[in-house]
């Protein structure tokens, strides 16, 4: 059982929906951190908003999370930017970087109506970016599938979920 009342469920696969945004933000939050522990190789995940501002984390060094959040929003904004060969602009479904010291993986991650105090909040709702640094050796296909799961389970708490569907076009 989770230590985090709202959690305590029986599956323990997803905790329990409130409908409040600060009960949707502490899901989305275990969730996050669930991951982070559970995923082998994982060492950091952060949710931020399209516009560059951290959400939620892992609980990392916030100064950190806020500066890669900066930085992480110009990735996904770059990448989803590019047109491929259709000539159209269509989201990238992941982005991976491979540094010295980590790999870092970018995922659009919906938008959601759980941040609504959040100065990038259009219309009652954030565009989310999904970032995750895992170690060198981390197997990068199964954090790629992970994320994807992560995403999936946060859906109850965006208003927007991500579409998986291949014709979606970036707005």
């Amino acid at each position: 059982m989770s230590t985090h009342p709202a959690m305590n469920n029986v599956t323990g696969d997803a905790p329990v929906t409130e409908t409040t945004a600060s009960g949707q933000r502490d899901n989305m939050a275990w969730l996050l951190r669930q991951f982070a522990s559970d995923t082998t190789g994982v060492t950091h995940a952060v949710l931020l908003s399209r516009d560059g501002l951290r959400l939620l984390d892992s609980d990392v060094d916030k100064d950190w999370a806020d500066e890669l959040s900066a930085a992480i929003s110009g990735v996904a904004s770059l990448a989803a930017n590019i047109t491929g060969p259709t000539h159209k602009k269509r989201p990238a479904r992941q982005v991976v970087i491979e540094r010295d010291d980590c790999l870092i993986f970018v995922q659009s991650s919906g938008r959601s109506a759980a941040f609504e105090g959040h100065p990038g909040n259009e219309r009652g709702v954030v565009d989310t970016v999904l970032a995750v640094i895992a170690t060198m050796d981390a197997d990068a296909g199964t954090v790629g599938f992970e994320m994807g799961r992560l995403v999936q389970k946060f859906a109850p708490y965006m208003q927007i979920p991500v579409r998986v569907g291949t014709g979606d076009e970036v707005r």
